[in-house]
């Protein structure tokens, strides 16, 4: 198996355990993340919110790392998520393509991929059914994951860089 896949199953292993400060150690200090939720998070930012999600996880949080593979160049992994959304208390299943640069032995850059719609629908319920698709939504949605990551790292037991 190369470094680099293994470095991505690592940081998935740490995920499911919801150990964010093993998946903070597969990141490399310059990391930049982005995802439809969270898009172009840097450095410590993203470490962050993997520790936000990781904290807020209730029972039924489940990750499923379905296929990893990489080389010099870079990674992918397909990945499902099931967990209750916190904000709504729905239940969410989630598949996730993501793909990966690597720095210095590090995931560098890490995107995830998903269909905003149909991850609305399940977090939002009728609203998201409705309006989960349109720019408004997705703008809300982004608004209020920036501003909770911005409160989870203004914490005083949050460790500052």
């Amino acid at each position: 198996m190369h470094s680099n896949e293994k470095l991505i199953r690592d940081f998935y292993a740490a995920f499911a355990s919801r150990d964010a400060a093993a998946m903070a150690q597969c990141y490399h200090p310059d990391i930049m993340f982005s995802d439809p939720a969270f898009p172009m998070l840097r450095g410590t930012e993203a470490s962050a919110m993997w520790a936000m999600l990781t904290s807020r996880a209730k029972n039924d949080f489940e990750i499923i790392l379905t296929m990893a593979r990489a080389d010099d160049q870079g990674g992918h992994a397909n990945w499902e998520a099931k967990y209750t959304f916190t904000q709504t208390g729905r239940k969410v299943h989630n598949r996730i393509d993501a793909v990966f640069a690597f720095r210095d032995g590090k995931i560098i850059r890490h995107i995830d991929r998903f269909p905003f719609w149909r991850w609305s629908r399940q977090a939002l319920g009728p609203i998201g059914t409705l309006l989960g698709w349109s720019l408004p939504i997705k703008i809300m949605i982004r608004k209020k994951a920036r501003a909770a990551l911005a409160q989870f790292m203004d914490r005083d037991d949050y460790p500052k860089p």
